[in-house]
């Protein structure tokens, strides 16, 4: 089995504490309905900053700055983005961006 970098952009903060529960539910049922394929159930993240080739530095993370990661197990990318596609991000406008991670 591969591992899978699973990094969240975007998503709306709650509006409400009833909105944050809610928000909070849907995680923890989607990570628990993946069993063992959950390496790391991730975190959400602060801002970022982004260092480019050039040396500039982008202090709102550039275009698409990162929101929160997890690192998740799957035979291949196809049953990976299946994963994904659970993922309560995107019911808020997020998107999910997947990376197969190498051991060295």
């Amino acid at each position: 089995m591969a591992k899978y970098l699973f990094v969240y952009h975007g998503g709306g903060m709650p509006e409400s504490e009833e909105e944050g529960r809610k928000q909070m539910e849907a995680w923890g049922t989607w990570l628990g309905s993946m069993g063992d394929k959950v390496i790391d159930g991730g975190n959400p993240v602060g801002p970022s900053t982004t260092v480019g080739s050039d040396g500039a530095v982008a202090k709102d993370g550039g275009s698409n700055p990162a929101t929160g990661y997890g690192l998740f197990e799957a035979k291949d990318l196809d049953q990976a983005t299946e994963l994904a596609k659970g993922c309560p991000i995107l019911a808020s406008g997020g998107s999910v961006e997947l990376a197969e991670t190498f051991e060295p």
